[in-house]
């Protein structure tokens, strides 16, 4: 009788224990984290890349999930090598099914696929980095990201007008000789913003500079990027960047021994000999910010900018076997002003337009099939770029930068 007695205890203290597990276990899905510190218990966070690890562009954002996933604990499920096309939406339904709270991918042309997908899951949080169509679509459930790279863009600039200042003054070329060569991958106004900004910030250290760019009509063209660059260099570019993603551009420079400012990360490694800096986006602050909101219960903004100071745009550090002496310093200082807000890359006083000084301008914010501008964006003397959302409008051609082609 008593070895019965002893059973059932042992059998109601053991579902007793079962019964609290369980209910510690629900308390903190539903609870969250007040601290935003760590992400919930079993927490699927989707990713869908445009390529994979062998793209700058995608590894930055490789890095950046796995990052914020290391800092908060929730599993990233990445996709990669998923193409701007029906198969982003497969992708999304899949993560969606898959348990995912939160979907992020990671190209412009993903964008009509994942807001097909935000339409289908309105309990998923939808997140497109590059896009333009949150603030006017209005799902609750989509949302898009940007950060101040032209900032960084910028920096990149002072960089490479240093060191084409000390190119002059050793004799290597003559004042007139400081042109640029810049490789895009299609005429966006992302593109554009970026590589004026680039521009902008090597004429604030080198007056006399110019710049020349072509395009290769795709985001990861390791062929036409490097045949590019090798153009750009034959027709007297005497250094090099680019927006697009592969190693092309970078390896051109390092065969010809023209300096490279690159993009989305150090190419010290393999060009150490031209790589002087690079500027990138740091996608973890955004990833952790909306993992938090999420958890917390608070509502995600339809467009959100990162900066400088979030720590959003970041510069990598100076190669100095490349750059001129002092480039650090210098970033630094240009930096701070940035900041402080009393330099504006896109000061209207710094560039002009057919000779002309801008002091009006409508960009195509709420994008609309003929790209039609629709907000004015010159205020305070300077353009206003990823205010009224967060990815770039700026698309306008200034004097001292010359298009090889426009196809793309």
């Amino acid at each position: 009788m008593k070895k019965k007695v002893l059973a059932l205890i042992l059998i109601v203290v053991l579902a007793m224990g079962l019964l609290a597990a369980c209910g510690s276990k629900d308390s903190g899905n539903n609870g969250g984290n007040a601290g935003g510190e760590t992400a919930e218990e079993g927490l699927k966070v989707g990713f869908i890349m445009l390529h994979d690890e062998n793209s700058t562009y995608d590894l930055n954002f490789i890095n950046a999930a796995k990052a914020a996933a290391e800092q908060l604990g929730f599993e990233a499920i990445i996709r990669t090598n998923i193409p701007e096309g029906q198969e982003c939406y497969d992708a999304a339904a899949e993560l969606a099914d898959a348990g995912c709270s939160i979907i992020f991918a990671d190209s412009f042309g993903h964008e009509d696929y994942m807001i097909q997908a935000a339409k289908e899951f309105p309990d998923v949080e939808f997140c497109h980095s590059t896009g333009t169509k949150a603030h006017t679509e209005g799902l609750a459930n989509y949302h898009n990201a940007f950060a101040s790279i032209y900032q960084g863009r910028y920096l990149a600039g002072v960089a490479a007008g240093m060191k084409l200042n000390e190119m002059i003054e050793a004799g290597e070329i003559k004042a007139e000789e400081a042109k640029m060569g810049y490789i895009g991958a299609f005429t966006y106004a992302e593109v554009i913003s970026g590589y004026t900004s680039f521009y902008l910030g090597a004429k604030s250290i080198c007056p006399s500079v110019t710049m020349e760019v072509t395009f290769t009509g795709s985001w990861y063209d390791e062929t036409a990027e490097k045949e590019g660059a090798t153009k750009l260099i034959n027709n007297g570019c005497v250094l090099i960047s680019q927006h697009a993603d592969s190693m092309g551009a970078p390896t051109a420079c390092e065969t010809a021994g023209v300096p490279n400012v690159s993009y989305n990360g150090s190419t010290v490694d393999a060009c150490p000999n031209t790589f002087i800096v690079s500027s990138r986006i740091d996608w973890t602050p955004y990833y952790v910010y909306v993992v938090n909101a999420v958890q917390n219960g608070e509502t995600i903004p339809a467009d959100w900018t990162g900066t400088l100071e979030t720590g959003s745009v970041a510069l990598t550090d100076v190669n100095t076997t490349a750059a001129a002496a002092g480039t650090a310093e210098k970033i630094a200082e240009v930096q701070a002003a940035l900041n402080a807000g009393t330099i504006q890359v896109f000061d209207t006083s710094t560039f002009t337009i057919e000779g002309k000084t801008l002091e009006s301008y409508l960009a195509d914010v709420d994008t609309d099939p003929a790209y039609e501008g629709d907000t004015e964006v010159i205020a305070d003397g300077y353009f206003h770029e990823s205010e009224f959302r967060s990815a770039p409008y700026f698309d306008l051609s200034i004097d001292g930068i010359t298009l090889l082609d426009t196809a793309f």
